[in-house]
């Protein structure tokens, strides 16, 4: 007897409590994706991915299994439900503490993200339109070498789990990612920079984005840099950065550091340890400036979800506000270790990948500053729109982030003069108490987020203010 995915779920689910297990979910997944590719202008060899299985993870006595399987015989689902079941069981026994999972309120859900032009729906041929369109557009510049991809997705679960959380859910995204490297001969310098662009729906995006535009500017500013930028002053400057540094910052500085499982050690061996800890919680570690704000409910975001992969309701993570540490990005696991409630943090980017603590959506909050008005009391300073780089160590405690398009700032004011790589260097309280102004307006950029063994890939945006000023940075 062959079962479909949703039925096998809920056999899986008959046949864990069957035999005594203090919790089990099983997640079905569909996975479709696509990804089209043009180098300097011609076409790479794309991707073309359709996936389906079946996760499920389990709890008896205290110890934790997982397992996963595509093939949906009677016969077959029955053995993987009977040896994950004794693998956990033999592991108990050499657990010192039992895991237990946080109690939390039930779910029942079923939603779908609307596109108004589905991936699905969308020719191969139209799509690469689009690409010879936005390369075309970049072809006359002194860019020796350009990638532009267009990826799109289409992910639906249905999750159900031993305490009555029954999820369905369907999220088509799309992303453009794009990279650029500008020469200037005469000056014998380079510059490469990438641009991403992320969100839940279809290929309506492309629209919104208006990539050749877009990419076209961006091209024109990259040549500037390689052809004009001068040398960064040194000493002590204030700075102030763009949504793509500030974003990026939310997400190093404070959303990883912030992830439960780092915190409690889990991550260490894969990537490292956190310069927080539960005893800090509630403690200043920033000026009243900073708040950061982790989001999986924005509307439209690479990183949207309604629900996480626990079936825990998704709500924003306040994981500072106004320089208070004031919680950690927690799944069942976690939260169930310090005796607290999930933040319906867990994610998982597969059906073969566990459920772990991750972010969705990190940005620092915005202020009540107007654009211009933020650089007004700088005597010296670096307005940094973006980064070409960037590095933090494993505790992310200390960081370094190079800058791309930057000016500078003189006397109060914005100047048209680029400066050549400036960096912002500092340890992430030293960056959080420096912090003491931002701009009203938000942006967002997206990226995927690694994390994990086997690696994980999730969806997410980080971003902020179009400006955030940080003072009195040594730059040597």
């Amino acid at each position: 007897m062959v079962l479909n995915g949703k039925d096998t779920c809920d056999k899986v689910i008959e046949l864990a409590l069957s035999q005594g297990v203090d919790y089990i979910e099983a997640r079905y997944e569909q996975y479709m994706n696509n990804q089209f590719i043009l180098k300097n202008g011609t076409p790479e060899l794309g991707a073309f991915d359709r996936t389906s299985g079946i996760g499920v993870r389990v709890l008896v006595e205290g110890a934790m299994g997982f397992t996963s399987f595509n093939v949906y015989t009677q016969d077959y689902v029955e053995n993987a439900v009977k040896q994950v079941l004794k693998l956990t069981r033999a592991s108990a026994r050499l657990r010192k503490q039992p895991i237990i999972f946080s109690e939390e309120k039930a779910s029942e859900g079923k939603y779908k993200v609307g596109a108004l032009k589905s991936p699905a729906d969308t020719s191969p041929e139209e799509k690469m339109d689009l690409l010879f369109t936005i390369d075309k557009s970049i072809s006359n510049l002194p860019i020796p070498f350009r990638i532009v991809m267009l990826m799109d997705t289409i992910r639906a679960i249905y999750l159900i789990t031993s305490d009555g959380s029954k999820i369905e859910s369907e999220i088509p995204s799309l992303n453009f990612f794009g990279i650029l490297t500008a020469v200037d001969p005469n000056r014998g310098a380079m510059e490469q920079a990438s641009y991403s662009k992320g969100a839940t729906g279809g290929y309506e995006w492309i629209d919104k984005w208006d990539l050749t535009n877009f990419l076209s500017t961006e091209a024109e500013i990259l040549s500037k840099v390689a052809a004009k930028a001068q040398e960064c002053p040194k000493g002590e400057l204030d700075f102030v950065v763009g949504p793509n540094v500030c974003g990026l910052i939310a997400h190093e500085n404070c959303g990883h550091p912030s992830e439960a499982d780092r915190i409690l050690g889990r991550e260490a061996a894969q990537a490292g340890e956190s310069y927080l800890n539960v005893d800090k919680l509630g403690e200043q570690i920033g000026s009243e400036y900073v708040t950061i704000i982790d989001d999986p409910t924005i509307s439209g975001s690479y990183g949207f979800y309604k629900f996480d992969s626990e079936g825990v309701k998704a709500r924003p993570r306040y994981l500072i506000k106004k320089g208070i540490f004031t919680e950690m990005l927690h799944n069942r696991e976690s939260a169930g270790f310090l005796g607290t409630s999930s933040t319906g943090a867990a994610r998982n980017s597969a059906y073969n990948r566990e459920p772990i603590p991750r972010m969705a959506n990190t940005y620092i909050s915005n202020g009540d500053f107007g654009f211009d008005e933020i650089f007004e009391d700088i005597k010296l300073g670096i307005y940094m729109k973006n980064f070409s780089e960037w590095n933090i160590d494993d505790r992310r405690f200390q960081s370094r982030y190079v800058g791309r398009e930057a000016y500078l700032i003189k006397d109060g004011e914005l100047s048209s003069t680029l400066i050549r790589r400036p960096v912002l260097e500092t340890t992430t309280p030293g960056l959080f108490s420096a912090i003491d102004g931002a701009t009203k307006i938000l942006e967002f950029d997206a990226a995927m987020c690694g994390k994990g063994d086997p690696m994980q890939g999730a969806p997410v945006w980080h971003g902020g203010p179009e400006g955030t000023r940080i003072r009195s940075i040594v730059v040597r």
